[in-house]
């Protein structure tokens, strides 16, 4: 999710649904006297000569792990010895970054510096120090800077670690460092952390999983170099309380492994991982699925132990899917059209009740919402994202345990009324609703979208889908989200990789407490092993379920590195040998650059500027908060280039008029280089009439408009699922005496400035049929109510009740206003009206492959605007598209229909007269489309070429073509 920048949205949410009582949790988890004050050690030959302390109370700061997310320290007072100056076990401040060197971020002077170790994570501070050690060793403190792939230590002093300890076992215990004075007093300690040495001494290429040999066997191998003993326990049945098995794995170098017969197959397993917890400070027995699982029982307790390659699983036609893929000359060529699984049939009565919400849902012909997506690619749509369809958490996938609405009460009400989100909020986290950004287990597909959640059924039914979808036209993309996860722990039933190995997967700050800028339990791929599962993730979902595409939630919270040896890794793939052809699969994401990853603080992230030259694609963020106004934090009566800014003002104060004047010039500029592709050396006349670049125009924070080298870098969008829907956002931004007519002009207004741009362009599910959530601006969890969609087009759900008051309460003055205002209501006219105009859209689009320009090169060449600089016109943008022709000879020809096109895009409340001398004598004529359309307003349009006048009627997008001859 998190389509905004900066936005910190559903992991937010989950915070949110988690909060618990802390000290009551904390007391439950750390008992203080048995956590600071454990027996010591009975080693005393390492207890000579070691210095003294003196008991003292101070207060210690602990982390408190909720059911999602690690809690930032809290305060609690304890009696420790000199714990004034000593850091709790708690923290983990240094870093065991190679074999030889630990980071810490202290000067020992000429004091003295000792690493301590226990296997039975026995530690404690007594008053001669350090007590329940099995192992210690002095370090030396080493000259010099800190050589190291983390950025955010790079001033940390590095301590020389002995060569000849044996590493590869030190790191299955609790591991201490503290440093004394040259007197001997205790000065400081701390608890380490590991991925660094783990990924020099563990980094691993081979099998991990259940994989299945060609003599009917099964292997299993699980990476954890930090456990101390794993073994798996097999199941028969899915329900089975004890196991039918259990077998010791070995390890060999941090892999552990185990090989089966060929009767596990259809059983299920679990591993059991005796580990060292920090989170804890014990040596935990935790239970966990398999990280490379690919298949779950109905309760995700267990992982299913499948053989995707199976003839059982694959549906009739699925080996020669590669074969019949949609058509797709180039990525440029791409639209996509992003929609939730459940929220496409779950309240179509076209579909029958066992099919709704579901993955089945896609493969019915003569469903209402498949003939909806079936007109979409007759169009031209090429690509369907959906929302996270992997495994996860905060939806029960055994439907019978999900909690309803009586829908029947909530039809009455009125629009305004706050008791329909009160039940909703009711039962939010019992339903069958989520969007889904908390993932549990990134390789399975969600068990609450398929008819039965156990055994193979979800992977038959997954498959199916994607098979329908391409039958009509239409590329699949998922959603993945691999900055974050679920849940921590050692015993949460959602925790997996942290159960396994603790501390490395989940990305953590200087203190050792894990990051939560994603809002809960960020993911660090700059480990190699966690960069390892993301790709080899990726590729599971390609060569198994023959996806097309992919969109990264959060993306600029991954490395770069990670994001572009992971499109290698998929455009190496070929139908010769791996079935599918990974040369036409698509990536994009979201490029927002903050948190602790931000401007490269862990290592060059995948943010919008990094990623130029990558041909991966990111949110374009500017063009949408241009047009519409403001940004998602500011406030919501903020007005843009299509919601009135100076022209129709909607009584907010914008500021004088010359402020107005400026920032709708300004908002012009950001919106025409985003119709350029977003390029960096795109060069157009900016609102003062200078020859500005792309990377020259800047933002209000002086960060660079453009970012992209090549079209397919930039995803032009002005709605997504996050925030308000189009529809509800134009209906908070405009003045409220304006008609639902013009509503609907203005609605199809921002989708035209999307479809008609070069780059990608990007449209939230409902944008064509004015979907609106009652105004909701964060639909995460407000169940099917608020996220209907209705394909019948008899409604698009507005004024269904105040939206949830968690994240809304604060606007619900100016809701209530709009919502209890029955003129705001469109009809079904309307929606059908703006559906067919959306069509014309892409039947456009598709009309030229000018639309759809490869190269900036071809882009610089090409496209012009006309009604620039100071004394333009505000409120209209001109876009013109040349083709080679004789005149224009340096310039190659590639559309054998038009030479010449001409947009108009009038955000104007009343007609527009343009006179161009540089569009004089054309044979521009309306395009073939909307001489047919429907819309009798855009029609109206004239073009003189005499003088080069252009009229076009207010809120309208006109589109001129010049055919070529012969």
């Amino acid at each position: 999710m998190a389509l905004t920048l900066l936005t910190l949205t559903t992991s937010v949410h989950l915070l949110d649904s988690t909060s618990v009582a802390l000290p009551r949790i904390f007391a439950a988890a750390f008992p203080l006297r048995s956590r600071f004050r454990r027996p010591s050690s009975s080693i005393s030959s390492f207890q000579l000569g070691f210095p003294s302390t003196t008991h003292r109370s101070d207060s210690i700061r602990c982390l408190c792990a909720s059911s999602s997310s690690a809690a930032s320290p809290m305060q609690f007072e304890v009696s420790t010895p000199n714990s004034q100056f000593l850091d709790s076990l708690l923290y983990s401040r240094a870093y065991w970054v190679t074999e030889g060197v630990i980071a810490w971020n202290v000067d020992v002077g000429e004091g003295s510096c000792y690493l301590y170790a226990s296997r039975v994570a026995g530690l404690s501070f007594s008053e001669d120090g350090i007590d329940g050690f099995d192992f210690r060793v002095k370090l030396e403190a080493e000259s010099g800077s800190l050589r190291t792939n983390f950025p955010h230590i790079g001033n940390y002093k590095p301590f020389k670690v002995p060569s000849d300890l044996d590493v590869r076992d030190l790191v299955k215990s609790q591991l201490a460092i503290v440093c004394f004075d040259a007197e001997g007093r205790l000065i400081e300690g701390t608890g380490l952390q590991l991925p660094g040495v783990l990924d020099e001494l563990f980094s691993y290429d081979g099998p991990l999983g259940a994989n299945f040999t060609p003599g009917g066997g099964v292997s299993l191998h699980l990476w954890a170099p930090t456990a101390q003993e794993v073994t798996v326990c097999i199941y028969k049945n899915p329900l089975d309380k004890s196991p039918m098995e259990i077998c010791p794995l070995e390890e060999v170098n941090g892999v552990w492994s185990t090989n089966g017969p060929s009767s596990w197959e259809g059983c299920y397993y679990v591993y059991k991982v005796s580990v060292y917890h920090p989170s804890t400070l014990k040596v935990e027995t935790c239970y966990a699925n398999d990280p490379y699982a690919r298949g779950l029982s109905a309760d995700a307790s267990k992982t299913y132990l499948l053989n995707l390659d199976s003839d059982d699983l694959k549906p009739e036609g699925w080996e020669k899917l590669a074969d019949k893929k949609p058509d797709l000359r180039s990525y440029s060529d791409i639209s996509i059209y992003e929609l939730h699984v459940r929220d496409f049939s779950v309240s179509d009565e076209t579909v029958e009740p066992e099919h709704r919400g579901g993955y089945l849902a896609f493969t019915l012909k003569d469903s209402a919402g498949v003939k909806h997506l079936q007109k979409l690619a007759d169009a031209g749509l090429t690509h369907l994202h959906l929302l996270p369809t992997y495994q996860f958490g905060d939806v029960d996938d055994e439907k019978e345990n999900w909690k309803y609405i009586d829908t029947s009460l909530l039809e009455g009400l009125p629009p305004d009324s706050a008791e329909a989100q009160a039940r909703v909020t009711e039962i939010q986290n019992d339903d069958g609703f989520n969007w889904g950004y908390n993932p549990v287990l990134w390789g399975v597909p969600k068990g609450s979208y398929a008819s039965d959640p156990t055994g193979p059924c979800r992977i038959i039914e997954f498959r199916k889908m994607v098979q329908a979808l391409n039958r009509i036209g239409l590329n699949v993309v998922l959603d993945v989200v691999y900055n974050h996860l679920h849940a921590n722990g050692p015993h949460n039933k959602d925790s997996v990789l942290d159960k396994i190995v603790p501390g490395y997967y989940l990305r953590r700050n200087n203190d050792g407490f894990i990051e939560n800028s994603t809002c809960v339990n960020n993911t660090a791929s700059e480990h190699y092993m966690v960069d390892r599962l993301i790709r080899d993730d990726l590729l599971n979902w390609v060569v198994n379920y023959k996806v097309d595409g992919f969109r990264f939630d959060l993306m600029g919270h991954i490395m770069k590195d990670t994001m572009v040896k992971a499109k290698s890794a998929i455009g190496n793939l070929r139908k010769e040998t791996d079935g599918v052809d990974g040369s036409r699969i698509y990536i994009y994401g979201e490029g927002w650059n903050f948190g602790e990853v931000a401007n490269n603080g862990r290592g060059v992230n995948a943010s919008q500027f990094n990623l130029t030259g990558t041909g991966i694609g990111s949110f374009n963020d500017r063009i949408r908060d241009a047009t519409l106004g403001g940004s998602p934090f500011g406030h919501p009566l903020q007005q843009g280039f299509i919601t009135g800014l100076l022209l129709q003002p909607n009584g907010h104060d914008h500021g004088s008029e010359a402020t107005q004047q400026l920032m709708l010039s300004t908002a012009k500029d950001h919106i025409q280089i985003g119709m350029a592709a977003n390029l960096k050396d795109y060069v157009l006349t900016n609102h003062e009439g200078k020859e500005v670049k792309g990377s020259e125009i800047l933002m209000h924070d002086a960060t660079p408009v453009a970012y992209a080298s090549q079209p397919t870098e930039t995803i032009n969008y002005v709605s997504a699922h996050d925030n308000e829907t189009l529809f509800d956002i134009i209906s908070l931004k405009t003045p409220m005496e304006i008609s639902v007519d013009e509503r609907c002009r203005i609605n199809h207004l921002a989708s035209s400035m999307i479809a008609l741009s070069q780059g990608i362009p990007f449209f939230h599910a409902g944008d064509e049929i004015l979907r609106s959530k009652s105004l909701d601006r964060d639909s995460y969890n407000s169940g099917d109510w608020f996220n209907r969609l209705d394909f019948s087009y008899k409604s698009n759900n507005w004024g269904v009740g105040l939206p949830p008051k968690g994240k809304n309460e604060h606007s619900w003055p100016l809701i209530k206003l709009r919502l209890q205002d029955p003129s705001f209501k469109p009809q079904s006219s309307h929606i059908v009206s703006t559906l067919n105009s959306f069509l014309d859209l892409l039947r456009i689009r598709y009309s030229s492959p000018l639309f759809r320009l490869d190269t900036a090169k071809a882009i610089k060449e090409r496209v012009r605007f006309h009604n620039t600089g100071p004394s333009s016109v505000p409120g209209a943008i001109i876009m013109s598209i040349e083709d080679g022709h004789k005149g224009m000879a340096s310039v190659s020809q590639i559309d054998p229909v038009y030479s010449f096109l001409v947009v108009i895009f009038n955000a104007r409340p009343s007609e527009f007269s343009f006179l161009s001398p540089a569009l004089k004598d054309r044979n521009l004529e309306l395009h073939p489309v909307q001489v047919k359309s429907g819309d009798e307003i855009v029609r109206k349009s004239v073009y003189d070429a005499f003088s080069g006048g252009f009229t076009v009627p207010a809120r309208t997008t006109t589109v001129f073509v010049e055919v070529r001859k012969g």
